[in-house]
C-alpha cells in the first residue's frame, strides 16, 4: 500500500450575506450625512446685522416645529421696504423676539447654506442675538 500526499485543504471562508454590505452601505450613508449636518451647522458662510420693524414671527411646521420671523427695512421713507426672511434655533432668542413684534429692531445672524433638511429652519439665515432700538426718523423726501 502506498501513501500519496493528500494536499492540506484551504480552510473555507464563510459567505457573508448580501444583507450585511446593505447595511454596512446604508450606515456610511447615514454617517457622511451627519457628518456633513453637523459641518455645516457649526461653521458659518456669513455673519452680519441687520436691522428693521419686526413685522411676523412665528412657530412653524408639520413635524419639525422651527421659529421664522420677518424683517421689515426701510431705506427711505414712503418706499416699499425690503423684507428679510430669517430662523431663530435659540429657545432665549425666540422669546425676546416675539416679546418684540411690532418694534424696531437690531438682529445678529449668521448664515449656513446647503443644510440637508427644513428641520433646522426655513431659511439659511439663523438669528443668535436680537437688540430692541428706538425707531430711527425718517426725513421724508421733497417731492421735486
Amino acid at each position: 500500500m502506498s501513501t500519496t500526499p493528500v494536499p492540506p485543504i484551504a480552510p473555507v471562508r464563510p459567505r457573508r450575506p448580501w444583507r450585511w454590505y446593505v447595511v454596512g452601505f446604508l450606515s456610511a450613508v447615514v454617517l457622511l450625512v451627519v457628518l456633513y449636518t453637523t459641518f455645516m451647522l457649526r461653521w458659518s458662510y456669513s455673519q452680519g446685522e441687520r436691522a428693521g420693524v419686526l413685522q411676523k414671527f412665528s412657530e412653524k411646521g408639520w413635524i419639525c416645529k422651527t421659529h421664522e420671523g420677518e424683517l421689515a427695512m426701510y431705506v427711505v421713507a414712503g418706499v416699499a421696504p425690503t423684507i428679510w426672511n430669517f430662523s431663530v434655533r435659540d429657545q432665549g432668542t425666540a422669546e425676546a423676539l416675539s416679546r418684540a413684534v411690532g418694534q424696531h429692531v437690531r438682529v445678529h445672524y449668521s448664515e449656513h447654506p446647503g443644510l440637508p433638511t427644513r428641520c433646522f429652519g426655513e431659511t439659511a439665515y439663523f438669528v443668535d442675538r436680537v437688540e430692541v432700538t428706538p425707531a430711527p426718523q425718517l426725513q421724508l423726501q421733497p417731492a421735486p
